[in-house]
């Protein structure tokens, strides 16, 4: 590891009279760096998205050419989710998500001023999988600053306000686009126009960032608010051995497994809808173009009341019970797929509201395991635990929301694709469901049960 990624030193205590008003500050600062720092990895996420029409036009690529090229980021970012994951739980995290935004922005200003980077479909996957490795060092930094810093009760409705920052870091890119395009009539200006925001982004998270409380002699968040997890000790606070996170805290934790698997059939609906909702719409339901891109546009910024709905209904209604705050909201997302599914053609407005509701519930779940990834380990080992479930997620269900859902719907038609999509929310269910009984964590990394 490098040396400047290691954890900071603990600090001499301030003092007392000092404690609150520090935590106070520091809380709101730190929340700063890693909203608007998450958010800048999503400026760099789907570029390249952007960039395809152009690259078919003028250079020729097939759709099922660039469509190789893209799969590397969900390839790459899945794998480092999680092996960056088990770095990060061993780095300070103030260093560690600028590092990888800087990354992720330099292959964007390659892309976006260095013509070869498009001369062959090769050397755009080579550049998509850094891209996507870069990308999956922003989550498990911001996952381990917010077991440091917020305690058990408060992080439900911290975690969903935080989780909305890839919406709005994914809805800027357009913006952003369009802007660059209109000063430099330059379609690489959605490479290097959001690159260059990010820079300035990750600047700003390396100033607000900080590691963890006692790196600023303030005591754990868990004495500071008197919110101690079942079998909590000082073995808490010690840093563990990689072995020690990956093997005693993640393989061996049953209940993370369960919530690692639902992961693979939320993100098969998340992204079985999400990228597949224009062609569906237009062929299915004859939308116009025009329509079918704001219905898109609607499914992704319905997740940011539904993601803060969902944090704050799972601590002040579920009381602190994910999985079952997850189970209500994937049985709600199954009924809104069966309508979409259903509702016959001529009625826009019935699958719009669908559309809408689908993508108001399905962000909660998504952010709840990650939520509930973060609980079911020590918070030395949580970066490591999130990257395991996104892992999952990513691998299993994102790849296959484009992979299969495309092959079912050429053999079976859209029904076949449907019944997938169904299929994957009871199924998600199914791998909740063992999750109910679990409240706390104990010290041994096992789980505790009410």
């Amino acid at each position: 590891m490098f040396a400047f990624f290691r954890p900071a030193a603990h600090q001499a205590p301030l003092p007392d009279e000092r404690v609150d008003s520090t935590y106070r500050r520091l809380r709101w600062q730190i929340f700063a760096g890693i909203f608007f720092g998450y958010a800048g990895y999503y400026l760099l996420r789907k570029n390249f998205s952007l960039a395809m029409p152009y690259l078919i036009d003028e250079e020729g690529y097939t759709r099922g050419q660039l469509g190789l090229a893209i799969s590397a980021i969900a390839i790459a970012y899945g794998l480092s989710k999680f092996l960056m994951g088990l770095v990060s739980d061993r780095s300070n995290p103030r260093y560690f998500l600028p590092f990888g935004l800087l990354i992720s922005a330099g292959v964007m200003f390659i892309f976006g001023f260095a013509h070869w980077a498009t001369s062959s479909v090769t050397i755009m996957f080579v550049l998509l999988f850094i891209n996507g490795w870069a990308q999956g060092m922003g989550w498990p930094p911001s996952g381990r600053t917010m077991v440091h810093w917020w305690s058990q009760k408060e992080r439900g409705g911290v975690v969903s306000v935080w989780n909305v920052a890839h919406n709005v870091g994914g809805g800027l890119i357009g913006p952003l686009f369009l802007l660059g395009l209109a000063w430099t009539n330059d379609w690489h200006a959605a490479f290097y126009v959001p690159a260059t925001v990010a820079v300035l982004v990750a600047v700003f998270a390396f100033a607000t960032m900080r590691d963890t409380p006692q790196s600023v002699g303030l005591p754990p968040v868990e004495q500071y608010k008197n919110d101690y997890p079942e079998g909590y000790d000082e073995s808490h606070e010690q840093e563990f051995s990689a072995k020690q996170i990956f093997v005693q805290y993640v393989l061996c934790n049953k209940l993370l497994w369960y919530i690692a698997l639902a992961n693979v059939f939320v993100y098969l609906l998340r992204y079985g809808v999400l990228d597949w909702a224009p062609t569906y719409l237009k062929e299915a339901k004859h939308f116009s173009v025009d329509t079918t891109s704001w219905a898109y546009f609607f499914y992704e910024w319905a997740g940011i009341p539904g993601t803060l709905l969902c944090g704050w209904m799972s601590d002040k209604i579920f009381r602190g019970n994910r999985g079952l705050t997850g189970i209500v909201f994937m049985a709600l997302v199954t009924v809104a797929t069966l309508v979409y599914w259903l509702n016959p053609p001529g009625n826009p407005t019935i699958d719009m509201i669908a559309l809408f509701a689908i993508g108001f519930l399905i962000y909660g779940p998504v952010m709840l395991i990650g939520l509930q990834a973060l609980e079911l380990a020590p918070k030395k080992a949580a970066g490591t635990a999130a990257g395991f479930t996104g892992l999952f997620g990513y691998l299993g269900g994102s790849v296959a929301a484009s992979a299969a859902m495309g092959y079912t719907v050429d053999h079976f038609g859209w029904d076949g694709g449907f019944v997938m999509l169904v299929s994957a929310c009871v199924l998600a269910i199914a791998f909740l469901i063992p999750t109910l009984r679990h409240t706390k964590v104990a010290s041994n990394g096992r789980e505790a049960l009410a």
